[in-house]
């Protein structure tokens, strides 16, 4: 058994002892450029197994570069046990509070306020935020509009896009490329080919679909531009009735505090997407860009997985709309 797998166990074991939430799951930060930081991971969408990539792209931030990792997952409140179709309980997010970055991977959620509190509190402190896949779209407040945090929804009108576009630079607009159908090919914008971020950076593809964007809001700066291809092998042609799309940019968001926080957004992060290196390699970079390590970015440190990573196929696992 892998030390993810025997981790993940011990989560449920403990779960299933009757524990009212289980506990985060917590990778130590090894040695490392990253050592002595704290990064709290979210893994809650139903589609794109981040149940699955969130924990082993811990395992890497800590036993490869030294950060100190703390997953939390959705917890199904009857059970006790992690769930992707709980959408309205996040448990353990007071983590947040010591955390020196936050990675999002979010869809749909509906979070009691004492929940949704911790995440604003966060956003609003001027500390940094690396966002993935549906995580433009994260909150939406259906049953509970009356909630302060409602306007965080992905659709909201008043605060136009909610927390996806004010804060991560766009919301849910569409699938562009035809879903599970068309893959992405990664094209780095001219003259971003130096950022940090990029640093090492070659033959960025995933199994993501392109997704539409509008226009990104605030100062974002698209960094790579996403090719639909004509299918869901990397070496197939282009699409040619489908234009480039921004798929990672970097944005700054100012909150309450008045302090600006670094922003990186990509909208590729199906589960299949960690199995490129140079996806992995543009994730951990951006890490160390979002905490001002950017200089401790080597184009040849280790993404390699510290274990056996094996994702299972993806698939919404119900949530409304």
């Amino acid at each position: 058994m892998t030390a993810l797998a025997a981790s993940l166990a011990a989560l449920l074991a403990l779960a299933a002892t009757g524990a009212a939430q289980p506990r985060p799951l917590i990778f130590p930060g090894a040695r490392g450029p990253g050592h002595g930081k704290r990064i709290v991971l979210i893994a809650a969408d139903q589609e794109y197994r981040s149940e699955e990539s969130i924990p082993a792209l811990a395992q890497i931030l800590a036993t490869r570069h030294g950060f100190h990792c703390t997953v939390l997952f959705t917890v199904n409140p009857q059970t006790g046990r992690p769930d992707p179709n709980t959408i309205d309980n996040l448990p353990g997010l007071e983590a947040l509070r010591r955390a020196d970055l936050l990675i999002l991977f979010a869809r749909w959620l509906e979070l009691p306020d004492a929940q949704m509190k911790e995440i604003v509190d966060y956003t609003n402190s001027g500390r940094p935020i690396v966002a993935l896949r549906t995580s433009t779209h994260p909150f939406n407040y259906l049953k509970h509009p009356e909630s302060p945090y409602a306007k965080y929804s992905y659709n909201n009108k008043q605060w136009a896009g909610g927390y996806g576009r004010q804060v991560l630079g766009e919301t849910w607009i569409n699938h562009y490329g035809a879903h599970q159908k068309q893959s992405t090919r990664g094209v780095i914008v001219p003259g971003m080919e130096r950022h940090p971020i990029l640093r090492g950076v070659h033959g960025l593809w995933g199994e993501s679909d392109v997704y539409q964007i509008t226009t990104l809001a605030g100062d974002s700066q698209p960094l790579v531009m996403g090719q639909v291809l004509a299918s869901m092998d990397p070496a197939s042609a282009p699409d040619p009735a489908k234009q480039l799309m921004p798929i990672a940019w970097t944005k700054t968001y100012t909150g309450d505090s008045g302090k600006p926080d670094r922003i990186f957004t990509t909208t590729m992060g199906h589960v299949m997407d960690f199995r490129n290196q140079a996806f992995r390699r543009m994730l951990v970079n951006a890490c160390y860009w979002a905490v001002g390590l950017e200089k401790k970015i080597s184009p040849t440190g280790s993404v390699e997985f510290a274990g056996p990573f094996e994702p299972h196929p993806i698939g919404v696992r119900s949530v409304t709309p």
